[in-house]
C-alpha cells in the first residue's frame, strides 16, 4: 500500500486564531502562567536597532548596556541580517531543525570553519556544541572526569578516582546538576539542591586602581589560594579531575585576576595532572577586545566553555585530552539531540564574519577604554562613593556603597533610558554590544552620571 498525504481540507479550521496581545497586556498575560520579575518594559524586536532597545509599551528607546546578560554581540537588527540569502538560510534552519550531532549540513560545516578561526590553534582540534551555557560548563567537567579516571586506570590506580573539581569562591558556572556544586554567588540559586562538596578556594581578585598596597594584598591572597589548591591535591590525591575558573568572574562581582595567578594555575594543572578549565561563557567572543579573554594573559586552558555572545554554546579542548580515549573520540560519551541549534550556528557565523570585516575587536578595545576612563572620571568626582572602576573592553563595572544604593542606581539608570545589570554584592556591570561607537559611549556615560548623581547627591 502506498502512503500519500491527504488532500488539503476545504473545511474552515476549528483552531481559534491567536488573540492579539497589546504591549500593555504582556506582563499581565505572562503572570497568569509564570513568574514575571524582569524589566518593566516590553521589547519591540522590530523597532529596536543598533545599541538601542525599543520599549513597545512606553514607546521609548533605551541604550542597552545589559544586552540580555551579555548575549547580543551586534546589537539589534544589524544590517548584515538584511541580506536575503542569510535570511533564507535562517528561515530554512528555523523550519527544519536537524539533529546536528548525527545529521550534517553545509551550513553547519561553514559555521564550524568560521568559528574555528576565532580559537587559538591549541583549542581548534576538538569542538562540541550544545544549547545552554551551564550545559557547556557541565560537559567541560564531564570531559575532565572522563580524562582523569582513564589516566588513573592507565597508571594502575583503578578508575574509581577523578571525581572532584577545584573551584573558586564567588564563582557562577550555572544551575545544572554538576554546575550547582561550583556556583556560590546568590545562595537562593542553589539552596536545597543536592551538591557535591568539592574543594573551594580563595579568589585572589584585584581591586582598582592597583596601588602598591592592593598588589601586596593580592599577592598574599594568591599565595593562600595556591596553598589551598596544593592542599586539595594532597587531601584528594589522584581524585582532582580539574580546576574551573572564569578568567574574570561575572555574576560574582566582575572580579579580575592577575595574569601571574592564571599562569600559576596552568603550571599546577600540568604538574598535578588535572585539567585547567576556563569558563568563557560570559568573557568570550569579543567582550574584552579579543575573541577570548584568556588571550590577554598568555594562558591556554585544556578545555574552554563558551556561550552567550557566541549564540551557540559548547566546549573547545586541546590535544592534551588525546592522552586517553577521550570523550571526543568515544561515540556518545557526550552528546545532545540537536548538538546545539542550526539557526544559532548560521547566526554565529554571520557574527564572526561581521566582527572580522568591521574590525570590531579593535573597536571594543578603543571604545572600552573611553568608557572606562569616563567611569573613572565619574568616580573621581563622587567623594569616594563610586569606587573600584574596572574593565577590559566592554566588560566593565563599578562599585557603590551598598546593595541598596546599587539597586537604586540601576532603577535611576532605567529612568535615564539606560539598562545596566547587577553584579556581586554592590556592583553595577555594563555589557554593551560590540558595535558601540565612541559617540554613543559618551551618551551612555552622560546617562550613567545623571543617574548616579540622582542617587548619591
Amino acid at each position: 500500500m502506498t502512503l500519500t498525504s491527504p488532500p488539503p481540507s476545504t473545511k474552515p479550521s476549528s483552531t481559534p486564531a491567536a488573540a492579539a496581545i497589546r504591549p500593555s497586556e504582556v506582563h499581565s498575560a505572562l503572570q497568569r502562567h509564570m513568574l514575571v520579575d524582569g524589566y518593566d518594559i516590553v521589547l519591540d524586536l522590530e523597532r529596536s536597532h543598533g545599541p538601542y532597545l525599543h520599549d513597545a509599551r512606553e514607546g521609548r528607546e533605551l541604550l542597552d548596556f545589559f544586552t540580555s546578560f551579555s548575549t547580543v554581540p551586534l546589537g539589534y537588527n544589524h544590517p548584515v541580517f538584511s541580506d536575503p540569502d542569510l535570511r533564507e538560510r535562517l528561515l530554512r534552519a528555523a523550519i527544519n531543525k536537524p539533529a546536528n550531532s548525527d545529521l550534517y549540513t553545509t551550513d553547519m560545516a561553514q559555521f564550524v570553519g568560521a568559528f574555528a578561526r576565532t580559537l587559538p590553534e591549541q583549542l581548534s582540534g576538538h569542538l562540541f556544541f550544545i544549547s545552554g551555557g551551564a550545559l557547556a560548563v557541565e560537559n567541560a567537567m564531564k570531559a575532565a572526569f572522563d580524562w582523569k579516571r582513564r589516566k588513573n586506570a592507565d597508571a594502575g590506580r583503578g578508575d574509581h578516582l577523578g571525581r572532584q573539581i577545584i573551584h573558586l569562591r564567588d564563582a557562577f558556572h550555572g544551575r545544572s546538576g554538576y554546575t550547582m556544586s561550583v556556583t556560590n554567588t546568590d545562595p537562593a540559586k542553589v539552596r536545597y539542591f543536592p551538591k557535591f562538596e568539592w574543594p573551594r578556594v580563595e579568589n585572589p581578585h584585584l581591586s582598582f586602581p592597583v596601588t602598591d598596597r592592593v598588589l601586596e594584598e593580592v599577592e598574599a591572597a594568591e599565595r593562600r589560594s595556591i596553598a589551598q589548591i596544593e592542599q586539595a591535591l594532597v587531601d584528594h590525591r589522584h581524585d582532582i579531575a580539574g580546576l574551573l575558573i572564569e578568567p574574570i568572574q561575572g555574576e560574582g562581582g566582575d572580579n579580575h585576576f592577575r595574569a601571574e595567578y592564571l599562569r600559576k594555575l596552568r603550571e599546577l594543572a600540568d604538574e598535578g595532572e588535572f585539567l585547567l578549565l576556563f569558563d568563557e561563557v560570559q568573557t568570550g567572543f569579543g567582550a574584552t577586545g579579543r575573541w577570548w579573554c584568556h588571550e590577554h594573559f598568555d594562558v591556554v586552558p585544556d578545555v574552554m566553555a563558551f556561550g552567550k555572545k557566541t549564540q551557540i554554546c559548547g566546549i573547545a579542548a586541546s590535544r592534551r585530552l588525546d592522552e586517553v580515549d577521550s570523550v571526543f573520540e568515544v561515540s556518545s560519551r557526550i552528546n545532545s539531540t540537536w548538538g546545539g541549534n542550526l539557526v544559532d550556528m548560521i547566526r554565529s557565523r554571520a557574527i564572526v564574519e561581521t566582527v572580522e570585516r568591521d574590525g570590531l575587536l579593535e573597536q571594543v578595545s578603543t571604545v572600552g577604554e573611553v568608557l572606562k576612563q569616563g567611569l573613572e572620571r565619574i568616580a573621581a568626582s563622587s567623594d569616594g562613593r563610586v569606587t573600584n572602576v574596572r574593565g577590559r573592553g566592554f566588560f566593565l563595572a563599578l562599585d557603590l556603597p551598598s546593595r541598596e544604593t546599587r539597586d537604586k542606581a540601576l532603577d535611576a539608570m532605567l529612568e535615564q533610558d539606560l539598562l545596566g545589570l547587577a553584579s556581586g554584592r554592590r556592583s553595577v556591570r555594563f555589557r554593551p554590544p560590540l558595535i558601540l561607537d565612541r559617540e554613543t559611549a559618551e551618551i551612555g556615560l552622560e546617562r550613567i552620571e545623571r543617574a548616579l548623581h540622582r542617587v548619591l547627591d
